[in-house]
């Protein structure tokens, strides 16, 4: 704990809030290495994780005062790293037959993925998002399928959910997907 009871973190988020050129470097520092690393982790090339790392402390920026002071920041970093890298993954994944030849994407497929496999798995997951609540097939195919990436605070905003239910109630939809497809 710092002064006044608050966390390293919170200090920090109070000070980048208010204007802290400083502050704001110590928070890059601080979760740079974390950000960078999750992509990477999930098989993304250097640039791809770089742009992430941009995206995810561009994100931040954008909600730095709308966070609640008791927020995991380096918790709430590596839950938008995720989201994005997931989505360049589908993405790359989505892209046009003849463009799956380059190592970056074929990287992402297993070796005998065909097209017909491809579409069988889409159909799938199709099916299973239409034996959804209309709730959950609705945030799922916001935060997952959409072609532009809607903010949280959109998703929150269309759907009438508090941005902060957001992630909760994604991993319970996904729970239920994932029972579904399993069945």
């Amino acid at each position: 704990m710092t002064e006044s009871g608050l966390t390293s973190d919170q200090a920090l988020l109070r000070d980048c809030a208010a204007g802290d050129s400083y502050a704001w470097q110590r928070l890059l520092d601080k979760y740079e290495a974390l950000i960078y690393s999750i992509p990477l982790n999930y098989g993304l090339a250097r640039e791809d994780a770089a742009d992430i790392v941009q995206i995810t402390f561009a994100a931040l920026l954008a909600q730095l005062n709308s966070l609640r002071p008791d927020s995991n920041v380096g918790g709430w970093l590596a839950t938008v790293a995720r989201r994005h890298t997931w989505r360049i993954i589908a993405r790359k994944k989505r892209m046009p037959t003849a463009e799956f030849d380059s190592e970056a994407t074929t990287a992402l497929l297993p070796e005998r993925t065909t097209a017909i496999t491809r579409w069988e798995m889409t159909e799938w997951l199709h099916a299973g998002l239409g034996l959804l609540g209309q709730r959950c097939r609705d945030l799922l195919t916001a935060l997952y399928l959409e072609e532009q990436e809607p903010s949280y605070a959109e998703v929150a905003q269309r759907l009438g959910l508090a941005v902060g239910s957001i992630g909760a109630t994604r991993a319970r939809c996904l729970q239920s997907l994932k029972q579904i497809l399993q069945a």
